[in-house]
């Protein structure tokens, strides 16, 4: 299998916006798989993409690296096996789902089953990984909405946006540089904040009543997808586990995000509301880039 495979097969989706449904083989040596049909996606339709799953591949095997780099929205692809490193650089509004083989015995949480550097600048979109990151995963995410079973070093590093939900433990040095954007992270034994880097973000209880629930919808698309048997426990007991996950908060984000808030209550919206944040937050909001 390769790109121009699939580029052909996805013709209809790009010309005329038709459901592309298929099951392919993939292999390391396959790089940067689904990179070419979304670049002409966006070169036909633009920002906007395709809608939801226009384009849904189902892949088995080992995937090389950044495997769904770039994708638009209306892409998904799923993949049942593993992937290298820098899946989902740059992902911009496509949908990237990786789980194990079927028939596999290892406890998905303890073993990697995608590289390191995943998600690398991502802007927008979705991933759920039933599995172990590698190292970095996430930095310099922007925009994405992402459930993993656990990550190793450097886990959001530069993360400027987006929401991350991780289901297990972390490596060391969690949140270097990240300057907005939420991470959750289930901290079942209490080992997670020495792992922190707290120079710019606070460690957080999860309190709020919507953001419970956000994160509860996120670990059951998360299930719905990979199956997970992580997940499946997870909000079985939703009620005893949620006071345990810990909400990484960037300092900056939170002040912004206050600004936002308060402006909004003295009668402000929309765009004025923000650009009244902005003004009010000028030094923060440009360290944040926005996210």
């Amino acid at each position: 299998m390769d790109n121009t495979v699939l580029l052909k097969l996805c013709e209809g989706a790009i010309e005329r916006k038709e459901k592309v449904v298929a099951a392919l083989p993939i292999r390391n040596v396959n790089r940067v798989v689904g990179t070419i049909v979304g670049s002409e996606i966006t070169r036909r339709w633009g920002a906007e993409g395709l809608p939801e799953d226009t384009v849904e591949i189902h892949f088995t095997g080992s995937a090389g690296q950044s495997f769904g780099a770039f994708m638009p929205k209306g892409m998904t692809f799923m993949l049942e096996g593993d992937a290298n490193d820098y899946v989902g650089k740059g992902l911009s509004g496509g949908k990237i789902i990786v789980y194990p083989p079927a028939d596999s015995t290892f406890v998905p949480e303890e073993n990697i089953i995608v590289g390191n550097v995943a998600l690398y600048g991502a802007t927008g979109g979705e991933t759920y990984i039933c599995g172990m990151a590698g190292e970095r995963f996430g930095v310099r995410n922007s925009g994405v909405t992402a459930v993993v079973e656990s990550v190793g070093d450097h886990g959001c590093e530069y993360m400027t946006g987006g929401r991350v939900v991780i289901l297990g433990p972390t490596g060391r040095n969690f949140a270097v540089g990240m300057f907005g954007g939420i991470a959750y992270v289930l901290d079942e034994t209490g080992e997670f904040p020495p792992r922190c880097n707290v120079q710019m973000v606070s460690l957080e209880k999860l309190e709020d009543p919507d953001e419970i629930e956000q994160v509860w919808k996120m670990v059951q698309r998360h299930q719905t997808y990979t199956k997970s048997a992580r997940a499946s426990k997870i909000l079985a007991n939703w009620e005893a586990i949620h006071p345990k996950f810990v909400k990484v908060m960037p300092k900056d984000y939170k002040r912004v995000q206050e600004s936002m808030k308060r402006i909004q209550q003295s009668g402000l919206s929309g765009e004025d509301a923000i650009m009244a944040a902005f003004e009010e937050n000028a030094r923060d909001v440009a360290r944040i880039g926005g996210g």
